[in-house]
């Protein structure tokens, strides 16, 4: 077995980890159960969250380590809330009340013009030090509905309409959402280029 910190508190995303690498030679270790605390998320994308988070974690756990950093990009927002998807609405908000701020700046958008996409961005880090992270960047087309819909998920979910399946990804089944979302799908080009 490969062990690699998980640069993340978020249970979520922790969770999500787990399911999608949980047959795999690697053993996940969650960076809370070695004590290392979150680091304030200071890039100004994606990419260089990841990195800053990938690389706090490995020099403090002295291991490989690997980190995402993700987020709703909305084209009638041109790109928000991006970076700042998870505090939109604030500092120490929630998700509903990210999702109901997301609904107000869009009021009176029609349909149409409401598209959206979640982005991922995963870094795997050798070491600490490793000048060469290996990047993983992928995306998740939609729409963003005019309320909340479904009871699954976490974040902007039940407002993220996925057409393919008519509904949202709040309506999603965990191996539905793990099959086509950006995380899923970044994950999975980590496996096929890291895992045996």
């Amino acid at each position: 077995m490969i062990k690699i910190v998980l640069a993340s508190n978020n249970n979520h995303k922790v969770k999500e980890f787990e399911r999608i690498l949980g047959n795999t030679n690697i053993e996940l270790i969650p960076q809370r159960k070695l004590g290392i605390p979150e680091i304030p998320e200071t890039g100004l994308t994606f990419l260089e969250n990841s990195i800053l988070k990938a690389r706090n974690a490995s020099l403090l756990a002295n291991m490989p380590a690997i980190a995402d950093d993700s987020g709703i990009e909305v084209d009638a927002l041109s790109g928000r809330p991006g970076i700042y998807s998870a505090r939109y609405a604030g500092e120490n908000c929630n998700d509903s009340a990210n999702n109901q701020l997301l609904l107000k700046e869009l009021s009176g958008t029609p349909y149409k013009e409401r598209t959206a996409r979640y982005r991922c961005v995963i870094v795997y880090l050798e070491s600490y030090d490793h000048p060469t992270p290996k990047i993983f960047d992928a995306s998740w087309e939609g729409l963003i509905g005019t309320k909340e819909i479904g009871n699954n998920g976490f974040g902007y979910d039940p407002l993220f309409y996925v057409p393919e399946h008519s509904c949202t990804a709040a309506e999603l089944s965990e191996k539905q959402k793990n099959a086509i979302s950006h995380r899923g799908k970044a994950l999975k080009e980590f496996q096929k280029k890291f895992i045996a």
